[in-house]
């Protein structure tokens, strides 16, 4: 990987989101009430496995029970295999700074959130993801599926501790690839670097590669002048999520952001409006934290803004009270 890119997911690693973590009124049994816990979420991390410094916290309040944490925001329970940093784009259109969440400890909602038994959970369907993602890239997740079990426990404690370098060790033995950025190199010839041995087997030259790509669509209902007029969600039903890979082909010339959202959501792109980069429908496309310009090349995007479950996560908004094809 070339030095500006190893830079670049340096940075998305070391994101965190300041969170403002309140206990849920109905599970308070001390006066005066505890007050909200303040705390670092990484990006890359998952909601349950703030327990540990969660549930210190708010012992001493809690009322007799077996503890089964989850979270809401404005009254909607976040569903815990979504990274939080995901998590925080999607619902956040104009980002709250510190987020503020309620925790639960009892009463968890089977009826809308998938069992969770802790850290334990939340690693298998990270090691899922990751088979899935080999199994879009190779077709086959044989490489993920024959990991020893110290590489596999070295690489999940690398993403709960947010230890790159550790990660990119573990990973590479994956062979699930970086796509080849060679228009970044053709701009700036001084980003190419000679590959090290490891990385030279793990990349991917072929001119078509699959790209696992999960992605989350806000539909608003209606018209909105900036993102502070947003309103909350208020049901997992108002975001659809599409899971569909994105197939790069180079036919002489650069695949961009543009191309790629526009592959998966072809009916909110119009061809009159193919050179402004973004379509009136769409308000707003963020990954990681960042509103990119659509016209920046996919390959750059993967490399660097990719999660560590090899999904690269895309929030985008729209608003559906624009009929389509208008």
């Amino acid at each position: 990987m070339q030095g500006g890119e190893k830079e670049a997911q340096r940075y998305v690693w070391d994101g965190a989101i300041p969170l403002q973590v309140h206990l849920h009124d109905s599970e308070v049994t001390t006066l005066p009430p505890p007050p909200p816990a303040l705390i670092l979420a990484p990006r890359i991390g998952y909601l349950p496995l703030l327990s540990s410094q969660l549930k210190p916290f708010f012992s001493g309040a809690l009322p007799p029970g077996v503890d089964t944490i989850w979270f809401e925001y404005k009254g909607l329970p976040l569903k815990w295999y979504i990274p939080t940093g995901v998590l925080f784009d999607l619902l956040c259109a104009e980002p709250e700074r510190p987020w503020n969440l309620t925790v639960h400890f009892r009463g968890y909602p089977g009826n809308i959130l998938i069992p969770c038994d802790g850290e334990d959970s939340v690693k298998w369907s990270y090691i899922n993801s990751l088979k899935e993602a080999a199994y879009i890239i190779h077709g086959s997740s044989k490489n993920v599926m024959n990991m020893s079990q110290p590489d596999q426990v070295e690489l999940w404690r690398s993403v709960m501790n947010g230890k790159l370098d550790t990660y990119n060790r573990i990973s590479s033995k994956l062979k699930l690839g970086i796509i080849e950025d060679d228009f970044s190199e053709k701009v700036n010839p001084s980003l190419k670097a000679p590959h090290t041995v490891n990385e030279t087997e793990a990349t991917t030259t072929l001119k078509t590669s699959r790209i696992p790509v999960r992605l989350y669509l806000c539909n608003t209902n209606q018209d909105f002048e900036n993102l502070e007029t947003v309103p909350p969600f208020e049901t997992w039903d108002q975001i659809s999520y599409i899971n569909r890979p994105v197939e790069i082909n180079k036919e002489g010339k650069y695949f961009t952001l543009y191309d790629a959202v526009k592959s998966i959501l072809p009916e909110f792109f119009h061809p009159a409006d193919e050179e402004e980069g973004k379509d009136g429908v769409i308000k707003l496309v963020r990954i990681q934290g960042i509103e990119p310009k659509m016209e920046i090349p996919f390959s750059w995007v993967v490399n660097n803004l990719m999660n560590p479950d090899y999904f690269l996560h895309i929030c985008v908004y729209i608003n559906a009270g624009r009929p389509m094809g208008t």
